[in-house]
C-alpha cells in the first residue's frame, strides 16, 4: 500500500511539474510569437538536466 501512494504521489508531482514546464513554453513560444518554444539545442540541455536529476533522486540515501 505504501508503495502505490509513492508512486501515485510522484506521478501526480511530474504531471504537475509537467503542465507548469508546458505552460511556461507556450507563454514564451507567445512573447517571441514563434511557433516553436524550444530549439533542439535547448531540448537537449533540458534532457540532460532531467537525467542529472533522476540520477541524484536514485542516488538519494546512498551514504
Amino acid at each position: 500500500m505504501k508503495n502505490s501512494r509513492v508512486l501515485l504521489g510522484g506521478a501526480i508531482i511530474g504531471a504537475v511539474t509537467g503542465l507548469i514546464a508546458a505552460m511556461l513554453l507556450n507563454r514564451r513560444a507567445a512573447k517571441n510569437e514563434s511557433e516553436t518554444a524550444i530549439t533542439a539545442g535547448e531540448g537537449l540541455k533540458l534532457g540532460v538536466l532531467v537525467f542529472g536529476l533522476l540520477r541524484a533522486i536514485a542516488s538519494l540515501g546512498d551514504d
